[in-house]
């Protein structure tokens, strides 16, 4: 039988923990018997809070980039970017959305350990919306622009969805946006 690894158990299972509960006013000790470990185990394996913390917002997007490597490239630019469109706003997906705006907010405002996740909050997703770009016929600087321009608004309306609930209206923006943005590929 094979062993998962312990500091993958305990990453996966505080993404799960936290997406329900939130961060905030949570401390270590707090966390790790809430996790049913000791705080020990999650510095060992993270270093801190902080680092935990990095660790769960790099571990929430690396499965959103995996959602979009799954998506057939092939479909046509508007059925590709409403399908993506359709997994971000799974409501199932909504407390690590959460999560995520919580722990972004969080190294915007400078709480100590977090401040390494700021680079890479965006430009980890640059290339690989960046290739689907360029797959549709955009050079690489207009590629990387589109990348950038799709990842802020998608945000903006996540934010605006987990805000207001109104599925329906954040839709219809990202219908409108997708128009927009498709035909700035032809």
């Amino acid at each position: 039988m094979e062993r998962k690894d312990p500091r993958r158990t305990l990453l996966e299972a505080a993404v799960d923990h936290l997406s329900r509960t939130g961060v905030t006013g949570r401390s270590l000790r707090q966390l790790a018997a809430e996790l049913g470990t000791s705080h020990r185990m999650l510095i060992y394996h993270f270093g801190s809070m902080e680092g935990l913390l990095v660790e769960i917002v790099r571990e929430v997007e690396a499965r959103q980039r995996s959602a979009l490597a799954d998506l057939d490239a092939t479909l046509d630019p508007v059925e590709l970017a409403r399908s993506f469109w359709r997994r971000f706003t799974d409501p199932a997906l909504y407390p690590n959305e959460r999560l995520f705006f919580e722990l972004y907010g969080q190294a915007l405002q400078g709480r100590p350990g977090t401040e390494a996740l700021l680079p890479e909050v965006v430009t980890a997703w640059l290339e690989p919306l960046a290739a689907v770009a360029r797959s549709h016929g955009l050079d690489e600087r207009a590629a990387l622009t589109h990348a950038r321009l799709g990842l802020a608004t998608t945000r903006g309306l996540l934010l605006d969805l987990l805000a207001t609930g109104d599925l329906a209206a954040v839709t219809e923006a990202m219908d409108l946006f997708i128009d927009q943005y498709v035909s700035g590929l032809r």
